[in-house]
């Protein structure tokens, strides 16, 4: 009992306060840290601006934003009370609460964060509502998927913007729900944002195998209450995210400490059922083809079991082949999206302008929790996700394929980038995160 003790004590002194890690010499060089983030920030915008008024930038209202700037209203106080609630309460539930309630707690927080946030603007369905959408093209579906999956490739100068820009597997996850009754924007929103929020979930499984249960309870509150919210509310991104974490934390979790076996089958249909989530990634955005790094560094890191790296390329394998049997070849895919993209307005925006003000709008997304915790001491496997995720992003962004619009793109990475914020505990800080989101929410009219 006296060694529970210590240990929930220990916990809640991680959450309540400030460690001695972040008050020493990596503490003294946040200041720094957050000059810099700020000034990227302010920087990008006072650049985007310009660019705006010069006609460089004619679709970019808000550059380096896809929105318009709004003014904030009295439908902003709900998300403001419960963020302050949250800060006050989120931290100690979940260093004190068993490692499941902490979950389910920082989830339950998440959703309903997310949830408030976009019912304070414009609502949580209205981004699926668009012409340029995925739902714009299901007539097109009909009922005939795999018709249409052959077909893709083809009648790609013909279908919605996001469709040209994307995979088809998309548009199949939307006619999927429509076919066992869940047609329309409410249903899709709602699936986009309880898989999305399940991120949450998913990277704290993840940091608990890597760096231990401590690291991943000082992560909940940050993923809970991440600036991303703004976005996983509502776009197709989102979901993305989900589907992404879940395969990084089946792959590194499967049969965790299970000996004989049935913990060999654990990890053998984790390993199966991750590689079946990560190869589906390609096939619902070709920018997550760098995520792939993220798995690829956490399985080195945790040293999973051969047989388990085997079932998960054997997935990978499995959705490839059911692809392919479809009709639709991914690289061929590739190359007519990139014909359509090359012919868009968006293919025309400054290069180096959005090769750093891409950047400028990850460091909203993360937050400058997260900045701050960059130039600190983290537990080594959350420094090797974050550094995965950092290397993914910048990847995308010098290829030059990702020329604004990036606040949804970056989405799937934010949510392990914003891990670095584990190294700055402290209520003040997570009110900085969420501070930013609500700036975010009130200041900004985004049509994701």
């Amino acid at each position: 009992m006296i060694k529970h003790f210590r240990q929930q004590t220990r916990a809640s002194r991680a959450a309540d306060g400030p460690s001695r890690a972040a008050a020493g010499p990596g503490g003294r060089r946040s200041g720094p840290a957050l000059v810099l983030w700020g000034s990227l920030i302010a920087a990008a915008f006072a650049a985007g601006a310009v660019l705006h008024a010069l006609g460089m930038l004619p679709i970019d209202h808000l550059p380096p934003l896809h929105g318009h700037f709004r003014t904030p209203s009295i439908s902003l106080l709900p998300p403001l009370l419960l963020g302050v609630l949250a800060v006050a309460v989120l931290p100690a539930l979940t260093a004190r609460a068993r490692f499941g309630a902490a979950l389910l707690v920082a989830y339950g927080t998440a959703l309903a964060w997310t949830v408030l946030l976009a019912v304070s603007g414009e609502g949580l369905a209205r981004p699926f509502t668009g012409p340029y959408e995925y739902a714009a093209v299901l007539p097109a579906v009909g009922d005939d998927p795999l018709g249409w999956l052959a077909s893709f490739t083809e009648r790609l100068p013909g279908y919605p913007t996001h469709v040209r820009g994307h995979p088809p597997l998309p548009v199949l996850v939307l006619w999927a729900l429509a076919r066992v009754g869940l047609p329309g924007p409410f249903w899709a929103a709602v699936l986009v944002v309880l898989v999305g929020c399940s991120a949450v979930v998913a990277v704290a499984v993840t940091v608990r195998r890597l760096a231990g249960e401590e690291t991943a309870r000082l992560a909940l509150p940050y993923l809970a209450l991440s600036p991303a919210a703004v976005w996983i509310a509502t776009s197709m991104d989102a979901l993305f995210a989900g589907v992404g974490a879940w395969g990084v934390a089946l792959l590194v979790s499967g049969g965790a400490g299970s000996a004989g076996s049935a913990g060999s089958r654990a990890r053998v249909l984790c390993g199966a059922a991750a590689g079946v989530l990560l190869g589906a990634l390609p096939y619902l955005s070709y920018g997550l083809v760098p995520y792939l790094l993220i798995p690829v560094v956490a399985a080195v890191v945790t040293r999973i079991s051969r047989a388990a790296a085997i079932a998960c390329l054997a997935g990978v394998a499995a959705v490839t082949a059911a692809f392919a049997a479809g009709g639709f070849l991914w690289p061929s895919g590739v190359l007519a999206t990139h014909a359509e993209w090359a012919a868009d307005p968006g293919a025309a925006r400054p290069y180096l302008y959005f090769l750093v003000a891409n950047l400028a709008v990850l460091a909203l997304l993360t937050g400058p929790a997260t900045a701050a915790g960059l130039v600190r001491t983290t537990p080594g496997g959350v420094r090797a996700l974050v550094a995965a995720a950092i290397v993914a992003v910048l990847a995308l962004d010098v290829s030059g394929v990702t020329r604004g619009e990036v606040e949804r793109i970056w989405v799937p990475y934010a949510v392990w980038i914003v891990l670095a914020a584990v190294r700055s505990p402290g209520r003040r800080w997570l009110a900085a995160q969420a501070l930013t989101g609500l700036l975010l929410q009130g200041l900004v009219i985004s049509p994701w």
